[in-house]
């Protein structure tokens, strides 16, 4: 089905018998969705890359996971190095940040930094775990329900470990 251009993924209808509790809602009531048709075939044993929608070996996924995983180390050895640069800068000022007018500045360019470290770092975890999964044979397929990731979503995420119905936010309980 084609929403503003873009293909959307099917849903089912489900009768009473396939229905699952939904989350609950602010009226403290609960009700039934619908389910995405991948997270129903949890007893499919096709995963990504040994059906026709992925190639027919794991040899191009382990390629680009390998290759963004290079390339995420080099993004952590480039922050290490302005993050050592900024400590450098400021620790030949004998002015602390707090009376320094430039202080701020230097504060936030270590904080913003430090941060673009450590999600560096969390995507360096989440290729690993990614690359694990390929040798396990387990890449592709859904934590969250055990139904096939789809191929588009791997193509965008390639580490992701859920599928788009699993991976969405839950409501929270009022």
């Amino acid at each position: 089905m084609l929403v503003n251009g873009l293909r959307q993924p099917r849903l089912l209808e489900l009768d009473e018998a396939q229905r699952v509790p939904g989350p609950a809602l602010v009226g403290g009531g609960r009700e039934s969705v619908t389910v995405h048709q991948r997270c129903l075939s949890m007893g499919d044993t096709s995963r990504y890359g040994h059906d026709e929608s992925g190639p027919s070996d794991f040899s191009t996924v382990r390629a680009r996971l390998a290759a963004d995983r290079a390339d995420t180390l080099a993004r952590a050895a480039a922050l290490s190095r302005d993050f050592d640069g900024i400590v450098a800068a400021n620790a030949l000022v004998a002015v602390d940040d707090e009376h320094d007018p430039e202080g701020g500045t230097t504060a936030f360019e270590r904080a913003h930094v430090a941060a673009l470290m450590a999600q560096t770092r969390e995507h360096l975890k989440e290729l690993d775990r990614a690359l694990e999964r390929l040798e396990q044979g387990q890449y592709g397929q859904c934590e969250g329900c055990g139904g096939t990731i789809p191929p588009e979503r791997l193509e965008i995420r390639p580490a992701a470990t859920t599928c788009v119905r699993c991976a969405r936010p839950h409501p929270r309980r009022a």
